[in-house]
Order: structure tokens, then sequence, then C-alpha cells
């Protein structure tokens, strides 16, 4: 799994986002989300920095195809405000302090009472899921649950 999730993010091996996809949409079938069905689906954001280094947003990719396999629709309703660090050499407080404040809605975003589901590639400590759910909750979200393809 960690060689497709890195040949996907870094390789830019684009097809195996189909795969990863359906990784998910076998996920979403998880009692925690069938129980009280998601209004929309919101990808992780990269910051725009990031986007422009690596060209893509993974999350955004599986957003994508998970939406084809649900029909739920794709709401981009996340922005990352802050450029960070890459999180893979922190550990868990670091992570929690490098994603303070980095994430808000998106300008236009009107998720007041929506039950939205957090898209991402992977969930390590769940800082990057716990901040963009607080952006969420924030911005009226009734409810914000998660699903990765991977825990690492």
């Amino acid at each position: 799994m960690r060689e497709m999730l890195h040949r996907l993010k870094y390789g830019r091996e684009m097809w195996l986002a189909k795969s990863l996809s359906c990784l998910l949409a076998e996920g979403i079938q998880d009692e925690r989300i069938t129980s009280s069905w998601p209004d929309a689906i919101v990808p992780v954001p990269l910051h725009p920095k990031r986007l422009r280094e690596r060209e893509f947003n993974q999350a955004e990719i599986l957003a994508e195809g998970l939406s084809q396999a649900t029909g739920l629709p794709v709401c981009r309703a996340l922005a990352r405000r802050r450029y960070t660090i890459t999180q893979t050499s922190l550990d868990r407080q670091a992570r929690r302090q490098n994603l303070r404040d980095a994430f808000v809605l998106s300008k236009n975003a009107d998720v007041t009472d929506l039950d939205l589901l957090l898209v991402d590639d992977v969930l390590t400590t769940g800082a990057t899921v716990d901040a963009c759910a607080a952006a969420l909750v924030a911005g009226g979200a009734s409810r914000v649950r998660a699903l990765t393809v991977a825990r690492g």
C-alpha cells in the first residue's frame, strides 16, 4: 500500500488512483458512514505552492474517484492558507503545531448543517484530519467523518 501511494503521489503514476479509489469505495461501506450518509466529499487541500510543485492533489483525485463510485458530490470547501513543511518526519505534537490554523473554509463555501466526509490518502497521527474537521465545524458543518486509503 505504501508503495502504491508513493508511486501515485511522488511518481505521478495516475493510473493507480482508480484502484485506490476502489479501496475508498469499499471503506465507505463501514457502518460508521452508512448509518448517516454524508452530503458531500471534501478532499484535504494542498497549499497552492505545493500544488504547483506536485501538479495535482492526490486527495482530490481520490475524492473524485469516490464520487464516481458513490454519486456523492465533491465539495472543495477547504483551503490551505499557510504553507507547511511536510509531515513525514514530524512526531504527533510537531504535526499538530505544524498544522495549527493551516486550513480555512474556501471563499464562498457554505457547509452549514452539512454532513461531510473528509478524504485523504493516509491517516498517520490524525493531525491533518483534526485540523480540517475543526475548520469545517467552525464553518457550520453538522458532522465531519474521515476516510483514508491507508493508515500509516
